[in-house]
């Protein structure tokens, strides 16, 4: 700070403002100013401290950076004033029911405990405490439903693993599911199966007898998952039935019980031959891949893959049986291959011991009616090698083509084979696989086989 004194002989530098008509007369006033101009250079840059931000503005560039933390979930008004160890001591006790402690959860690390600090402290191990918050979200979102208050209650105790089953579905799909687990007294493993089939029904579009369920309700959903798993097995097979007794069991829509009762029946039009002899009628699934379907399925099987234009000695040296070993399940091949295919524990590609895939480029080749099934597109033909004679006429059989001159593969039917008087084949023909696509139409019926 600048004090004016009494006046003193001039310095060197004051000799420069000298009386003139053109200068102010007050030099020493003059001095001042000029002096306000020249201390620039003379001060150092200085940081900001905090004290200083208090008593004036300060840029953001000056400001620390201080990473995003969202803030924690609101606490029940019985836990609001309790402090870190009081937070901790009601999860090591689990005091009051699961969704009211919950959130003390995402509070405590908001303070920064990591939830292997809090399984520490508390024994709630981290996939528990995941648990609880998201089954928490979800019973939340459930009352933001307004849904009945009787239905709630019933997930008081011990509704955490039953609410997390159901958190991918949306707010309308939760409220349905919630009671339909709630009236059925479903376990987690069924709320999951429930969510499952919820959520895969509109994927679902174009499949076999989808029409006849009914999406917004959550019996429908469930019975069209088990009626889809019988299509997966031989008919007639125990399995089959079994599947299809599970559908009819959870169906709430008369339509699609009345769809089950004739498959149960056998009035669907699928019915096996009946005069007598063996093999008669044997009909080959078709089916389309579903994107996602491996990755969902709760067994896979891994099959060695030829190529249509590789012949019938490709199909000879292929691998036989691929097994898991170990905990992990680590895949053994008898021997090595260059290429392989995964595909879901379908009922007829399980426990083929000498099972081979048939990659053919375009659909067309099989013997199935193309004036409605006229598809440009690739497939896979799964044939079993155990089963070389060729016995049923109504069967479709991998066997050697010598057509333009150079070795390939083709199906054939039985019938056709037997006029030629072929006794013996690659192997029998157990599926074929169509490629996944967004847009799916209608799988193919036994009549569009020639």
């Amino acid at each position: 700070m600048l004090f004016l004194n009494p006046p003193k002989p001039l310095s060197l530098f004051e000799a420069k403002f000298q009386p003139s008509p053109f200068l102010n007369p007050h030099p020493h006033l003059r001095l001042l100013k000029s002096c306000t101009l020249l201390p620039k250079p003379l001060f150092k840059p200085t940081t900001i401290s905090a004290s200083a931000t208090s008593t004036g503005s300060s840029t953001p560039s000056n400001q620390v950076y201080q990473p995003f933390r969202p803030p924690p979930s609101p606490l029940p008004s019985q836990f609001r004033s309790l402090d870190t160890n009081g937070r901790l001591e009601i999860l090591q006790n689990r005091l009051g029911l699961w969704f009211e402690y919950a959130p003390l959860i995402p509070s405590l690390s908001q303070e920064g405990f990591s939830p292997s600090s809090i399984e520490e402290a508390t024994g709630i191990s981290g996939v528990e405490q995941n648990r609880l918050v998201v089954a928490a979200q979800v019973r939340d979102s459930l009352v933001q439903s307004k849904i009945e208050p009787e239905t709630l209650s019933f997930f008081d105790t011990g509704g955490a693993e039953l609410l997390y089953e159901i958190r991918l579905l949306s707010a309308a799909q939760r409220a349905a599911a919630a009671r339909y687990i709630v009236l059925n007294r479903l376990d987690p493993r069924g709320a999951q199966e429930l969510a499952r089939a919820m959520k895969d029904f509109p994927r679902r579009r174009g499949d076999e007898r989808w029409d006849s369920f009914t999406y917004s309700l959550p019996g429908d959903c469930l019975s069209f998952m088990y009626y889809r798993q019988s299509r997966e097995h031989r008919n007639p097979s125990e399995q089959r039935t079994s599947a299809l007794e599970r559908a009819l069991e959870v169906v709430e829509s008369e339509k699609a019980k009345a769809k089950i009762l004739d498959e149960l029946e056998g009035k669907s039009g699928r019915e096996e031959g009946t005069d007598g002899e063996i093999g008669v009628g044997i009909r080959v699934p078709v089916v389309r891949m579903k994107i996602g379907e491996v990755a969902e399925a709760t067994s896979v099987v891994v099959l060695p893959v030829c190529g249509a234009t590789e012949g019938a000695r490709a199909v000879e040296e292929a691998p036989g049986e691929c097994r898991s070993e170990g905990e992990f399940g680590v895949v053994v091949a008898e021997k090595g291959w260059r290429r392989w295919v995964v595909l879901p524990g379908w009922e007829p590609v399980v426990g083929l011991g000498r099972g081979v895939v048939v990659a053919f480029p375009d659909a067309r080749v099989l013997p199935w009616k193309v004036n409605r099934w006229y598809k440009e597109e690739a497939i896979l033909v799964v044939a079993d090698r155990r089963t070389r004679e060729v016995v049923a006429e109504g069967g479709f059989y991998l066997v050697g083509s010598k057509e333009g001159g150079s070795d390939g593969l083709k199906v054939e039917r039985g019938t056709n084979l037997k006029k030629l008087g072929v006794k013996e084949c690659l192997g029998s023909v157990v599926l074929v696989v169509r490629p996944p696509k967004e847009e799916t139409d209608d799988q193919l019926q036994d009549e569009d086989w020639e």
